[in-house]
Parts: C-alpha cells; structure tokens; sequence
C-alpha cells in the first residue's frame, strides 16, 4: 500500500526513530507498504520516519540502468536497527529527498562505510560499500536521527534553500 509521504517542514521529521523490538508481520507491511511507497514517488531510498512511523527501519533499491531504471522487489535492502560501524573518506553526492521534493544540492558524505543492521527476520548482518549505495545508508540513516539532508548544507546554501522553499510554498 502507497502511503503519504511527510514534507518539510513537518515536526515529525525531525523526530529521533525508536528501535524495533519485534520482528512480526506488521513489521514486514510495514516494509512492504515502504517499499511501494518509494518506487510510486520514484524514490531510492525511504525511512519510516517520512511515512510517520517513528522506528528505525528503511528501505533502498537501487535502479538497475541497464533496465531503464527498473526497482525489482528482490532487490531492495530492508534495513533495520542500522548502526554504522566504520565511515572513511569523503565523497560529494547531489542529493534529492522525497521529503523535500524537487530541490537537489551536493552534500559532503562518507566515501565508504561498514554498518550492521537486522533483516524482516532479526537476521543480523553487516556489509561494507562505497559509491551510492554508502551515500542512501547515509541520507537514510540521518532521518532515522531526525536530520533532513538540507541540514548539511553550507549555511550560505541554506538560507538559499529557505528562501525558494517559501517562494515556492506561495505558489501553492
């Protein structure tokens, strides 16, 4: 089920997520509806906490180029009760965010990271990359601490961002 996804500047984004403590089959709509959810507002990424459920939980699929772009179930990383374990290097990424729609500005990351984290299950696993997958554990990561990505702006590009952002809200 496609659920609505929460726009800056709701409170509710800013909220720390709670770990989850039963691994059940409301955890696993969850995901499935997060899952929906992303690839219907052509997401790579979703954490609870931008559908209004505040539990460390999140979802990423990576489109696969060579199929024009397509986000096949199977692929998708459940991720739960993240913890990054090892963060190395540093990358610039231009981010987007299905919580602030239609605005994308490059922001400084981890260039590599190692985290550990739980599947629908409780399986425990821990897994090392680079590239963009290191940058969506990140960017999700950080709403599951109650940060948006326009938060690691410069503060000259952030002010930018809050002045079209309200243009912008006007016009609606």
């Amino acid at each position: 089920m496609v659920r609505e996804v929460l726009v800056y500047p709701n409170k509710i984004l800013k909220q720390k997520s709670e770990p989850v403590t039963e691994f059940n089959e409301e955890l696993h709509t969850l995901l499935d509806d997060m899952y929906d959810t992303m690839v219907a507002k052509n997401g790579v990424g979703l954490a609870a906490i931008q559908i209004g459920v505040p539990k460390r939980v999140l979802v990423i699929n990576i489109p696969i180029e060579e199929q024009d772009g397509a986000q096949p179930k199977e692929n998708t990383i459940e991720v739960i009760n993240p913890e990054l374990i090892e963060c190395n290097g540093k990358t610039k990424y231009q981010e987007g965010c299905l919580s602030v729609p239609g605005y994308y500005e490059d922001v400084e990351r981890f260039a590599d990271v190692k985290f550990r984290y739980y599947d629908r299950y409780g399986n425990v696993h821990e897994t090392k990359t680079d590239d963009f997958l290191a940058i969506a554990i990140q960017h999700e990561y950080d709403h599951l601490e109650g940060k948006l990505f326009i938060e690691r702006l410069s503060i000259l590009k952030r002010k930018k961002f809050e002045k079209e952002w309200k243009k912008r809200q006007k016009k609606k």
